[in-house]
């Protein structure tokens, strides 16, 4: 990494405060490229539902981090952190300003503060582990991980079958303990200055409405179809973390026939009001993060706490 500090803004946020719209903003004024935390947007196909910014807004202001990954592939957040390292140092290198724009609080630890590295883990074993997981189910998985990594079965609730496969899956394929693993102390981020700015919504009650009527527009867009395509791949099941993202999950299960549509609108709504508030609670606790109020239309106070930032540095 290079010798010189590199300025990072960081544009946080819950879902649906309008992030996108006011990084848009943010680049049609500043030298700013920006680069997407978001854990839905990595894939390809899943358009409607991450609310991935559409062609013509990416032509105004692209997008790093969007589009690459296949569904059906696994992904870390340090890996996330690898990557995003990357592009931030490129960005910098052409003299201009990266800009994060997202709300997902595990890209944005493993970046700013570093996350212990997990090996990669032998595809068969996965694969096996989650035909074993359909068949047995997640407690009897969580058992067994009981007796090989005791520490981490601990962490987890026998219903948790993502973590839990996961596990597994690092303790087959390393011969070590996840516990062991993470208990390594992480890499330093770098010499990266990080700005810290959190769209902060000025009624809740707002954002909760704002929360429905989006999945709504998601919904007269197509979301069902889109998941539908999803739904037919032979490789693709609730096991995969990519078909878990809030939204996607809910019409999976409704493709299933485990609910109805409107059960499905409710359940994948009263999930995303849940995401916002978990987010919420994390950067209200979160050090060093500046709390910008917004309506979730307009980016005016962004616009005017980044411009205090930019031009109060001497």
């Amino acid at each position: 990494m290079s010798e010189q500090r590199i300025e990072v803004l960081a544009l946080m946020g819950p879902t649906a405060t309008g992030k996108t719209d006011c990084a848009v903003e943010l680049v049609r004024r500043w030298p700013l490229e920006i680069i997407s935390v978001d854990s839905a947007m990595v894939y390809r196909g899943m358009d409607i539902g991450s609310a991935k910014p559409n062609p013509e807004v990416l032509a105004i202001a692209p997008h790093r981090m969007i589009d690459i990954l296949d569904p059906s592939e696994e992904f870390s957040a340090y890996e996330y952190a690898r990557q995003a390292h990357r592009h931030i140092e490129e960005i910098h290198a052409a003299g201009r300003i990266p800009l994060l724009v997202g709300g997902a609080r595990l890209y944005f630890l493993a970046l700013m503060q570093g996350l212990s590295h997990i090996p990669d883990t032998d595809t068969e074993v996965r694969q096996r582990l989650r035909r074993e997981l359909e068949a047995q189910g997640a407690p009897a998985l969580h058992e067994r991980l009981s007796r090989c990594d005791p520490a981490m079965s601990r962490r987890l609730k026998p219903g948790d079958s993502q973590r839990i496969v996961r596990a597994l899956e690092v303790f087959e394929s390393s011969g070590r303990p996840m516990s062991a693993w993470i208990a390594e102390p992480p890499p330093a981020p770098g010499n990266i200055a990080y700005h810290r700015l959190a769209l902060w919504p000025k009624d809740r009650a707002y954002l909760q409405k704002r929360i429905g009527e989006r999945f709504d527009r998601m919904l007269e867009e197509g979301l069902v179809e889109e998941v539908r395509h999803l739904h037919a791949r032979k490789d693709l099941s609730l096991n995969c973390p990519a078909m878990r993202c809030v939204g996607y999950r809910q019409v999976w299960r409704h493709l299933d026939g485990a609910c109805t549509r409107g059960q499905m609108r409710e359940q994948a709504v009263a999930a995303t009001r849940q995401l916002a508030k978990r987010q919420l609670s994390w950067l209200r606790h979160a050090p060093d993060v500046i709390h910008c109020a917004t309506d979730c239309l307009r980016p005016d106070n962004v616009v005017a706490a980044v411009a205090r930032w930019r031009f109060s540095e001497t």
